[in-house]
């Protein structure tokens, strides 16, 4: 008949839309159990070198991830990405402040050194720009001369500021051979009451210096994230045409670059993020993706993928586009390609409680990315402000007016000059002040555990195999949430949906 519809009817077949989910769409089928949640084990690894101890990264954002939160999270076992609004030179002071945090013997290169004849002013100004406390003073040999720290210069009651160093410095020095151990610097310490040893050479030139700081930093820290010289492992966010800043994100010793797009499945990114790859040692994660063609086009280079299109709270990319892809699915079609290609996956956004976290891995991460979540701890470099008598930090979104205009459109392939010319794909807002990024971790990472152990999961990759979904109907998502009380106390790990 005339009027009949063809079966290639494009509006037709247009309407055959496919279900995707997230994750109040789910919950995970509980299991028989021989697993406590303090057994589980949530090491895992975010791209083809580099392991964690926690599956947890923060995100590349600008109110989140400086090197002090990395600093936090690498000594927590997880990993923190640099954001990219900032100098190629900033970057790389991030990157070596990160590297040098927890040394043990910080090499020659990486000490801060003071010289005989500089002013006070200088080496204080020096010194509070390095983030050190102190620093050898050493000749043109580098031979070591003294020691000057805060406590000697500060608050300018013996020496002036105009005063040379060799003035105010303590120049008997205790130092040690280069083959000290750790346990004999921190005796040298204890018994002689300082806090730093210089390391020197045969020939007595500086080799590098040992810190009562850093030996309790590694005791201390047991399950931090570190590279194979003992340094903590850093990633850094880089535009998929940024060459130069990802090779002095390399140079500088980033673990990881993480190639920085809103939707990294565009033919130009994906080129650019290969030849990335091949002039870097670092791994390169490959982001954003949300599909199984998208996973198929970067997995043969890549050393990890990252998902994630419009599910974070402060992003409007889903609204203002009418594009994106509910995570959860997002999450499973990626996994499906990357593991068949031994390409661990990062699901990146939306993630508001230990639970989603943990059906994120559910449905094939490796590890979870999140932004807000972090963004109200101390360590995050957020503005604190106060609203109605309480605590917030300042949270933008990398698609933000605020963040475009600070150089992340790009991160949109978007670049404009000016505000009007913004098409912003997210917002700026404030998040509760929340305390220590550990105390953050430590919820977030016990309840990951409690779910490994709802389903008898020993491990990451046992979780993933054992694991298994039930959709939710809205009367079970109201279900799943505390209903019909009025919550007196607050817990740690738990706040109402607004």
């Amino acid at each position: 008949m005339a009027n009949d519809v063809p079966d290639s009817d494009p509006f037709s077949t247009k309407l055959q839309v496919p279900e995707a989910l997230t994750f109040d769409d789910v919950l995970l089928r509980p299991m028989e159990s021989h697993v406590e949640p303090d057994e589980a084990d949530v090491s895992t690894r975010v791209s083809t070198n580099v392991d964690l101890n926690i599956p947890v990264l923060s995100a590349a954002m600008d109110t989140v991830t400086e090197s002090d939160l990395a600093i936090a999270m690498a000594r927590n076992g997880g990993l923190g990405v640099l954001h990219r609004n900032m100098t190629v030179e900033e970057m790389v002071v991030e990157v070596e402040r990160v590297k040098r945090a927890d040394e043990l013997v910080i090499r020659r290169d990486n000490v801060v050194t003071a010289r005989p004849e500089q002013t006070v002013r200088e080496v204080d100004e020096m010194m509070e720009h390095e983030g050190v406390s102190g620093a050898p003073v050493v000749d043109d040999d580098d031979e070591v001369l003294g020691i000057i720290s805060g406590t000697d210069i500060r608050p300018y009651l013996e020496v002036g500021e105009s005063d040379e160093v060799r003035k105010a410095m303590t120049d008997e020095v205790i130092t040690a051979g280069e083959d000290v151990t750790a346990r004999e610097a921190l005796e040298l310490m204890y018994d002689h009451k300082i806090e730093r040893v210089p390391i020197v050479d045969g020939d007595d030139r500086l080799a590098g210096l040992v810190t009562m700081q850093g030996i309790l930093q590694r005791r201390e820290h047991e399950n931090a994230a570190r590279a194979d010289d003992g340094a903590l492992r850093i990633g850094v966010a880089v535009g998929p045409f940024e060459d130069d800043r990802a090779t002095a994100a390399d140079d500088a010793g980033a673990d990881v670059l993480f190639i920085d797009c809103a939707h990294a499945h565009n033919r130009n990114v994906i080129e650019s993020a290969h030849e990335i790859s091949e002039t870097v040692d670092a791994d390169v994660v490959v982001g954003n993706v949300g599909t199984r063609e998208a996973a198929e086009a970067v997995v043969d280079f890549a050393d990890g993928v990252k998902v994630g299109i419009g599910p974070g709270s402060i992003c409007t990319t889903r609204v203002v586009t009418g594009a994106g892809m509910p995570q959860i699915t997002a999450v499973a079609e990626v996994a499906d390609v990357a593991s068949r290609h031994d390409v661990p996956v990062i699901a990146d956004g939306g993630i508001r409680y230990s639970g989603d976290a943990i059906k994120a891995v559910a449905a094939g991460a490796d590890a979870v990315m999140l932004g807000s979540y972090f963004a109200g701890t101390k360590e995050a470099p957020g503005r604190v402000i106060t609203m109605n008598g309480k605590k917030y930090k300042q949270y933008r979104g990398m698609g933000s007016v605020g963040a475009m205009r600070s150089g992340g459109g790009d991160r949109y392939l978007k670049e404009e000059d000016d505000d009007e010319g913004f098409v912003p794909e997210g917002v700026e807002a404030a998040t509760p002040y929340k305390g220590t990024l550990a105390s953050e971790l430590h919820q977030l990472v016990g309840g990951m555990k409690s779910g490994m152990g709802y389903v008898g999961a020993a491990s990451i990759p046992e979780f993933k195999e054992r694991s298994r979904f039930v959709r939710v109907s809205s009367a079970g998502q109201t279900e799943g949430h505390p209903h019909d009380v009025m919550i007196t106390d607050e817990a740690p790990n738990y706040s109402p949906q607004e």
